[in-house]
């Protein structure tokens, strides 16, 4: 037996999926202090780091990062948040991520895989220095 969704509680996490793309990181914060999973997906697995971050929002990334989001958490087709960053070229997010712990060699292609396939050198080197 499966529940009908509440309507606000789906208002709210498109709300604050929408927070996460646009990259504002003091209202990503506030809802996340208030009680939102910092670890929130959507329907394609892509968590709330994983939208910030493939949408070029380092600031939005570290701040969910400082409140428990996990960096190397893979959406539904393995894809990890810092291989979207090396993919869309968003240095600062990569850094923001690595600053929080994320793995490199996680997900699939991971991060460094991606590095090596766009001829990243600069990032396959600072990958393989960690």
């Amino acid at each position: 037996m499966s529940e009908t969704p509440d309507p606000e509680v789906i208002e709210l996490a498109s709300k604050v999926f929408d927070l996460a793309r646009t990259g504002d990181a003091e209202a990503l914060a506030a809802y996340v202090d208030a009680g939102v999973p910092a670890n929130l997906t959507n329907d394609k697995g892509d968590s709330l780091v994983m939208l910030a971050a493939y949408h070029g929002h380092a600031a939005a990334v570290s701040a969910l990062l400082a409140r428990g989001a996990d960096a190397d958490r893979a959406n539904d087709r393995g894809q990890t948040p810092l291989a979207g960053a090396v993919f869309k070229g968003e240095d600062a997010v990569v850094r923001a991520l690595l600053a929080g712990g994320a793995n490199p060699e996680a997900g699939t292609p991971s991060a460094l895989d991606t590095a090596r396939m766009f001829g990243k050198a600069e990032l396959v080197e600072l990958f393989g220095s960690r």
